[in-house]
């Protein structure tokens, strides 16, 4: 069982950004959250930080309910005033450990990570470059493909 939501994880990102004086867009917010998820699950034995599956979308992995709720802002920064979500504090420190590792990239800089790793690469295999596609990335393979990075480092 999942231990929050894809929601309550963006927002915990969002709210960290805001009080460190960092900007997000949608599309960093949906990598930040898919490294968050992966890593956990890489980490914690395959047990998964949200339960939403991610769609290999052409500019990467997409939580539909989190583009849905800011597609609105495009290619803005999202600027709403964002409450923090209680979260467990073993969560909490992931995600300060996510942010500190992936939130100084920038937006392209993330998709272009994504788009090098396996997760994505095969969800969209026999997918036409550029074509739109809602494959969904595979749990298990994300898991052990994170936790073979950790274990080479």
């Amino acid at each position: 069982m999942a231990i929050s939501t894809a929601n309550n994880i963006a927002d915990y990102l969002l709210f960290f950004a805001h009080e460190h004086g960092d900007q997000i867009t949608p599309l960093k917010l949906q990598k930040l959250v898919f490294y968050a998820d992966a890593w956990y699950m890489a980490l914690n034995n395959d047990r998964e930080l949200i339960p939403n599956q991610f769609e290999a979308w052409v500019h990467g992995p997409v939580v539909r309910e989190l583009y849905n709720r800011f597609s609105d802002y495009k290619w803005r920064a999202i600027d709403e005033e964002i409450k923090r979500p209680e979260l467990p504090n073993g969560v909490v420190n992931h995600l300060d450990e996510i942010y500190k590792v992936f939130g100084g990239f920038s937006a392209y800089e993330l998709e272009q990570l994504t788009h090098q790793e396996k997760p994505w690469i095969l969800a969209r295999e026999g997918v036409p470059e550029g074509e739109p596609c809602r494959n969904l990335i595979d749990k298990k393979i994300t898991s052990d493909f994170y936790r073979s990075m950790a274990s080479q480092t």
